[in-house]
């Protein structure tokens, strides 16, 4: 899955005002708190105002705050405000795509990395995210040995040195 600064700056910026609780929260705040650009962060959160996520009151007390409580907003909440479907292939959805000959399985692998994305995704919430407990289903992905180790970066690794235990 590739996360966009988009969708992360999103998230980032729904945590904060999860975080902040009742009563608005001034854009340059939010944007200052997660170093997120101003301008760009407006046109987020005004994609959130409009998906019903945040609501806004313009003037000297006003600002942004979470449209319904922070345990009710779930981060697949979010980023498909802002970047559409979890997972899509070429733009389209998974089961819309068609494959012949020896890909023809693939679609299977596609739908089931969106159910995979959607079993994280959907069961986060925004409350879950700012307490830092988040769902142990979740937290248990986090502790397969290699998570914390993309593939790529594993592989580039020189072979461990005889008589060393392996450090990947």
């Amino acid at each position: 899955m590739h996360v966009s600064a988009k969708a992360d700056y999103a998230v980032r910026a729904a945590a904060e005002l999860a975080a902040a609780g009742d009563g608005p929260v001034k854009g340059d705040r939010i944007a200052e708190a997660q170093g997120i650009p101003l301008k760009f962060l407006e046109n987020i959160l005004s994609e959130l105002r409009h998906a019903g996520i945040v609501q806004s009151q313009r003037g000297a007390e006003g600002g942004y705050w979470l449209a319904r409580p922070a345990d009710q907003v779930t981060l697949a909440d979010v980023i498909r405000v802002v970047d559409g479907p979890l997972a899509n292939v070429r733009g389209a959805r998974p089961e819309t795509v068609e494959y012949g000959g020896s890909a023809s399985h693939l679609l299977e692998v596609w739908i089931a990395v969106r159910v995979s994305l959607r079993s994280v995704l959907e069961r986060v919430t925004l409350a879950d995210l700012i307490a830092g407990t988040l769902p142990p289903e979740v937290r248990d992905l986090t502790e397969v040995p290699d998570a914390w180790v993309s593939r790529s970066a594993a592989a580039a690794l020189p072979p461990p040195r005889a008589g060393r235990p392996d450090a990947r």
